[in-house]
C-alpha cells in the first residue's frame, strides 16, 4: 500500500458535486483529506440559441456527497471576477489552509465553431476554463498556508478538437498557466500538474457515442470517473513530490 501523504490535508475540488468531480472528492476522502466540494448554486439561463453542455447537478447534490464524506459543500460563481477570491476565503473560514486545489470546474457550450464564435461565447469559456484556475491558484499561493500542490483538469480537446473552439483553446489555455504556475511557484516549494482526460463517461454519452469512442481508444474502452480521481490524487501525493509542469494525458491512448 501507498502513502499518499493526504490525510488531515485540506482539499479543494472545484465542481467536485457531480461526474469527474464527485469522484475526486471521494478519492481524496478515501485518503482521509478534508474535501471542500465547491459547486455552482444554480446555472443561469443560456442565451438564446445557445446549450451549457455541462450542467450544475441536481439540487442538493453537493450537500448530500459532502454529508457522505464528512466534508463541506461550498458554493460559488466562479464566472465572476471576485469567485474565485471568495471562494477560498470561505474555503479557508471552514478548513483552515488549503494544502490541495484541485481546479476541476469547466464551462461548455454549444455550439462552438468557427461559424458560431462570438465574444460573449469565448468569455463565458475562459472566465470558468482559465481565467478562475488562474485567479484561484493565485489566492493559494499568496494565502501564508502551506499549499502543496495545485492539480488541474484539462481535457485532450486542447490539442486540437473540431466543434469546440472555445472550450479546447480555454483548455490548452489552463495547460499554458499549468507550466507558467509550475515555474514560479517551484520555489516556494508547490508543484503544479494537470490532467487530460479522454472521453469520460459520466452520463452524458450514448450508446451510440461510447461505441464509436471505443472503436478510436487504444485501450478499448472509454474512461470512467475513476480513471481520473486517481491520477488527480497521485499528482497530489507524496509519491509525486517531483513532478511538476507535466500535462498527463489519461486517456486509454486518444489523441496521441
Amino acid at each position: 500500500m501507498i502513502d499518499t501523504r493526504l490525510s488531515g490535508k485540506n482539499v479543494l475540488v472545484t465542481g467536485g458535486a457531480g461526474g469527474i468531480g464527485a469522484a475526486i472528492s471521494r478519492a481524496f476522502a478515501a485518503e482521509g483529506a478534508r474535501v471542500a466540494i465547491h459547486h455552482l448554486a444554480q446555472d443561469p439561463p443560456p442565451p438564446d440559441g445557445v446549450e451549457w453542455e455541462h450542467l450544475t447537478p441536481v439540487s442538493n447534490a453537493a450537500g448530500k456527497l459532502a454529508e457522505e464524506l464528512g466534508s463541506v459543500a461550498i458554493s460559488a460563481d466562479l464566472s465572476e471576477p471576485d469567485g474565485p477570491r471568495r471562494l477560498v476565503h470561505a474555503v479557508t473560514e471552514r478548513l483552515g489552509p488549503i494544502n490541495v486545489l484541485v481546479n476541476n470546474a469547466a464551462h461548455c457550450e454549444s455550439p462552438d465553431t468557427v461559424d458560431t464564435l462570438t465574444p460573449g461565447s469565448l468569455e463565458r469559456h475562459y472566465r470558468v476554463n482559465a481565467i478562475a484556475p488562474a485567479l484561484l491558484t493565485a489566492e493559494v499561493a499568496r494565502s501564508g498556508g502551506t499549499p502543496l500542490c495545485v492539480v488541474n483538469v484539462s481535457t485532450d480537446s486542447a490539442r486540437a478538437f473540431p466543434g469546440q473552439i472555445g472550450y479546447g483553446t480555454s483548455k490548452a489555455a489552463l495547460e499554458a498557466l499549468t507550466r507558467a504556475t509550475a515555474l514560479d511557484l517551484a520555489p516556494r516549494g508547490i508543484r503544479v500538474n494537470a490532467i487530460a482526460p479522454g472521453p469520460v463517461q459520466t452520463g452524458w454519452m450514448t450508446e451510440d457515442l461510447v461505441a464509436h469512442a471505443t472503436s478510436i481508444v487504444p485501450m478499448g474502452r472509454v474512461g470512467e470517473p475513476a480513471d481520473i480521481a486517481d491520477a488527480v490524487v497521485f499528482l497530489a501525493s507524496h509519491q509525486a513530490r517531483w513532478i511538476t509542469g507535466q500535462v498527463i494525458q489519461v486517456a486509454g491512448g486518444h489523441a496521441l
